[in-house]
């Protein structure tokens, strides 16, 4: 038996940049994992896939990430997602650099 699909958003890398981005509702990328389209179908999330791996001009590594509603928005369930969306880790820059992206624990 399978497990049952839960809520998830595309997400890949910008191509030239390297940035984490999102999937839109609209077909856009976004940098911001809070204007991501939250699939709740697994055959939309298929769909939705296929259609971001068609973009090879735009993006590199898209797969279909699980998330969980918050009140903003969609928030990572998993520690690696949360990481992705802090930006790279080897020193400040992107977003890291503005101190508003940086979670204190």
């Amino acid at each position: 038996m399978s497990k049952p699909f839960t809520p998830k958003v595309v997400t890949a890398n910008a191509l030239l940049e390297g940035d984490v981005i999102y999937l839109t509702e609209d077909d856009q990328w976004s940098r911001n994992l809070k204007d991501a389209e939250v699939i709740e179908d697994e055959a939309h999330g298929d769909l939705r896939l296929l259609l971001a791996q068609s973009q090879p001009e735009q993006i590199v590594g898209a797969y279909l990430a699980d998330v969980k509603l918050g009140e903003d928005g969609p928030e990572p369930t998993h520690f690696r997602e949360d990481f992705r969306t802090k930006g790279p880790s080897n020193y400040n820059h992107g977003k890291q650099a503005d101190a508003a992206s940086v979670r204190t624990v």
